[in-house]
């Protein structure tokens, strides 16, 4: 190990591919994002949001008590100041992967889009009927076609309401009209935060959060919805499948080609496009064997829960699939994508390929995508890698790889608790109340590599198991869940409690549900949402006992995620530090007023063993409010399986001498 390295890898990772190829990486003299990380401090007062750097009369750091900035600021509005800003930077970023969705739709209903269809007719109708639209007698395109006119009215919108707040708990509705947060527009709310923000305007720190929290609902409600909504339509919506996860699914006999970033458009066509029998045949021309592809990070969520895709990892192994010297292309969208990709590119055959309008890399080669003529576009990136494949130098692939099953949309939780007639959430809704299970956590969110990647995630989820807490998931966390095991269904038999084992046997579910990518976010508040309407768990998403978790967080858009959870009543705890922890009173707004005023709230925890504390009192505290019997883990534990399996490791004499009264 270089002596420029005082962690060692396992440090940086819990992940063992990643140990392989940050060796590799050290022993050529390249950097990654770990070693960039350890190498460059965090600004001590930025990150505690004591630096306002709103105006050119700055940069102001409040580093004193009672400190203001040049034009009298105090650190409260600074710090709410900021807080607000990254929110509306992750909303923004999140809404408009939901608008271009709905500009192809559109395209798809006027049939512009080269490649698309329809693929979900029956969510086509269930989206309808949410906007509000007739549906019989018409044909698909002209459903299409009305969806998305209603989808583009909703980002430009600036009076009355987001069509799909109704979709909530009513209570929860009403209460966001009654304190005034209820969104108009997504980007009217997204432009007030920054209007609001600017020097020498809002400067009331409840009141400028107050409008980031409207600023977030207008994204978990509307513009990440309908981004959800719209995938489904056009891709279909997600059911279970096996697949893998991991660095070793990158093939040293077959053209790799990854894709990373967020929108599903692009990456959906190169499905089609890699199994084209002339471009697999022109592989085979090249030496190869095939074409492989493989994702990272959300993109990579989207078409391993629709396509069975497998997965090359999660954030911070974008630069190690590079490093393993076997990837012809990178394919990159929006959010996420580091600008060191091409630099790291340079020590290999690999092209990096930016295909938004909105996003060019020095150093890349820039191939715009346009839904017009997405299928052409896609065989030209597939045929230009499968032409570097004889530019290869030497491989170096992870024999590392888990099996993963993802896909559980909220459509499909309904139908594997209920069946085809009479889907429902009801049973989990039971389960809980019985005490089975203890209550539900949605983990979610980034790798940071501030902290281990993947050991934040991997030991609160363990624990969380452990206590009979179902886990939902989304994007980067999710896909460390998958390369620690938990996504499978004999995960409950190692991880789980008594209780919850008992469900996931009776189901037939892992412990762990993959429910998509980091805008999926919002088929976990319809699911929270349907709890509440089923009853027997309050009637508002406050009252059930639930908490959401990022452990790792990096990202403006988990900011403005933590936000509208936060704002629909659920209890929120976020890792690494706190942003604005140099202002107690932004912090104690954030957690005790918005308790009070919203049910919901967000707090800061840096330790794994605390947020799994903290998780599982709030969850007993909702439990103890429903009047739920107490958790009791020694009540469960005894169903058929577990009881067949014990039997079944009986020796065959001891079988015997119990059914028969005597030795076989």
């Amino acid at each position: 190990m270089s002596k420029k390295i005082a962690k060692t890898p396992e440090q940086f990772s819990a992940d063992p591919a990643a140990w392989e190829i940050l060796l590799r990486a050290d022993k050529m003299g390249i950097g990654t994002a770990f070693t960039r990380a350890q190498a460059m401090p965090a600004c001590p007062i930025g990150e505690k949001g004591m630096c306002c750097s709103m105006c050119l009369m700055g940069p102001c750091r409040l580093v004193k008590d009672g400190q203001v900035g040049v034009c009298g600021a105090t650190l409260e509005t600074v710090g709410a100041r900021i807080f607000a800003r990254h929110v509306a930077a992750g909303s923004a970023a999140h809404s408009d992967h939901g608008r271009d969705l709905a500009f192809t739709l559109k395209a798809v209903a006027e049939g512009q889009a080269q490649g698309f269809t329809i693929r979900d007719p029956y969510k086509l109708r269930a989206v309808a009927g949410h906007m509000g639209i007739p549906v019989n007698g018409r044909s698909d395109a002209e459903i299409a076609g009305q969806i998305a006119d209603k989808a583009i009215g909703e980002f430009g919108q600036q009076k009355g309401e987001l069509v799909f707040l109704k979709r909530a708990p009513k209570k929860r509705y009403e209460l966001w009209k009654e304190l005034g947060i209820a969104p108009r527009g997504i980007d009217r709310e997204v432009v007030e935060v920054l209007h609001r923000t600017h020097m020498g305007d809002d400067q009331d720190a409840e009141h400028i959060l107050d409008q980031a929290l409207r600023c977030s609902l207008s994204d978990g409600w509307g513009g990440s919805m309908l981004a959800t909504d719209i995938s489904d339509i056009l891709f279909g919506t997600p059911s279970p499948l096996v697949s893998q996860v991991n660095l070793g699914v990158l093939r040293d006999d077959e053209v790799n080609i990854v894709v990373h970033g967020h929108e599903p458009t692009l990456s959906e066509m190169m499905v089609t496009a890699l199994n084209d029998p002339e471009l697999v045949a022109y592989a085979k021309s090249k030496g190869a064997q095939g074409i492989n592809m493989a994702g990272i990070c959300c993109t990579s969520n989207e078409t391993l829960m629709r396509q069975g895709i497998p997965s090359a990892g999660n954030f911070l192994h974008q630069e190690l699939a590079i490093l393993t010297g076997a990837v012809e292309a990178m394919v990159v969208d929006v959010q996420c994508i580091m600008q060191a990709l091409p630099n790291l590119a340079d020590n290999f055959h690999t092209e990096i390929i930016t295909t938004s309008p909105k996003v060019k890399i020095s150093g890349a080669t820039h191939i715009p995508f346009d839904e017009h003529h997405a299928l052409d576009i896609a065989k030209t990136i597939v045929r230009r890698a499968i032409d570097n494949y004889p530019n290869r130098g030497d491989v170096l692939i992870p024999n590392v790889v888990s099996d993963v099953v993802p896909g559980f949309s909220h459509e499909y939780i309904n139908y594997m608790l209920g069946g085809s007639f009479r889907a429902s959430l009801r049973p989990l809704n039971d389960a809980i109340m019985s005490g089975r299970i203890r209550g539900v956590a949605a983990n979610v969110g980034c790798n940071n590599p501030r902290v281990q990647q993947d050991g934040l995630h991997n030991a609160v989820v363990a624990q969380l198991l452990a206590n009979d807490v179902l886990v939902v998931e989304t994007g980067c966390g999710a896909l460390a869940s998958a390369k620690c095991g938990f996504l499978l269904g004999e995960a409950a038999m190692e991880w789980a409690g008594p209780g919850l084992r008992e469900v996931c046997e009776a189901v037939g579910i892992p412990p762990v549900l993959h429910m998509g990518s980091c805008v999926d976010n919002t088929r976990i508040l319809t699911v929270l949402s349907q709890m509440a309407t089923e009853g027997g768990l309050g009637d508002d998403i406050s009252d059930i006992p639930a908490v959401g978790l990022a452990p790792e967080w990096m990202s403006e858009k988990a900011m403005a995620i933590a936000a509208y959870a936060a704002a629909s009543g659920a209890y929120v705890i976020m890792g690494v530090h706190n942003p604005v922890g140099g202002s107690a009173e932004v912090t104690r707004i954030l957690s005790d007023v918005w308790e009070r005023k919203l049910g919901g709230k967000i707090e800061f925890v840096a330790d794994a063993d605390e947020i799994v504390e903290r998780s599982l009192a709030h969850i007993d505290k909702k439990r103890a409010a429903l009047k739920l019997p107490p958790y009791e883990p020694d009540k469960w534990g005894k169903s058929g399986d577990s009881r067949m399996q014990a039997w079944m490791e009986l020796p065959v004499e001891m079988q015997a001498e119990a059914l028969y009264g005597a030795p076989a």
